[in-house]
């Protein structure tokens, strides 16, 4: 089996994250930037905008997130969702994913026979990003998972790091050093959702 493929296959949901340092800020940075510049999008509109959040900064996503939720959650409820956000919170670092609006309108205005799909192939494009950078991250030996607290959380989160109102929060990815693996994957049969025709 190809690296690629292996690494395809390897990629898992951690849950169970720390804060100890895997690899340097600067890798991960190297990461993201190469994911960002390489993953393919509609018409080449590199729509996709990224942020990631290290250390304290990390925290305080989680804390907004936390903060959000505890408004509309019922408080007899609300312990197995702080426990959740506490776990993502317990990780190194997230990043958050997002596709700049502006880019998307351009291309409806430019192309309007296409209009209507614009909004889906930037959703596809993002979903592309975030499997490159999660497996690429799980090869430097981090755990991540996925999460959409989106769009509960849009608005503090363009508030507190001073980001443009175009950027639509897509994702968070909490990544970190993994505390425990995943227990074994099940599979439908492939024969049930794959055709092949010669």
């Amino acid at each position: 089996m190809s690296n690629f493929l292996s690494a395809v296959k390897e990629r898992r949901t951690f849950y169970g994250l720390s804060k100890d340092v895997v690899v340097s800020n600067e890798r991960i940075q190297e990461i993201v930037n190469e994911a960002v510049k390489y993953t393919p999008s509609s018409f080449n509109s590199q729509s996709a905008r990224v942020v990631v959040l290290f250390g304290e900064q990390s925290d305080k996503l989680w804390n907004i997130t936390k903060e959000t939720l505890r408004k509309i959650v019922p408080a007899d409820n609300f312990a197995p969702t702080e426990e959740r956000i506490n776990s993502f919170g317990s990780g190194y670092g997230t990043v958050l994913f997002f596709e700049d609006q502006t880019v998307v309108e351009q291309l409806q205005a430019q192309f309007a026979a296409y209009a209507d799909n614009f909004p889906i192939w930037s959703n596809q494009s993002s979903g592309m990003l975030q499997f490159v950078i999660w497996t690429a991250l799980e090869q430097e030996g981090l755990g991540a998972s996925l999460q959409h607290y989106n769009p509960l959380i849009n608005e503090e989160v363009a508030q507190t790091w001073n980001l443009p109102s175009e950027w639509k929060l897509i994702a968070q990815m909490p990544f970190g050093k993994p505390t425990f693996t995943p227990g074994d994957k099940e599979f439908q049969p492939l024969e049930a959702r794959v055709k092949f025709f010669q």
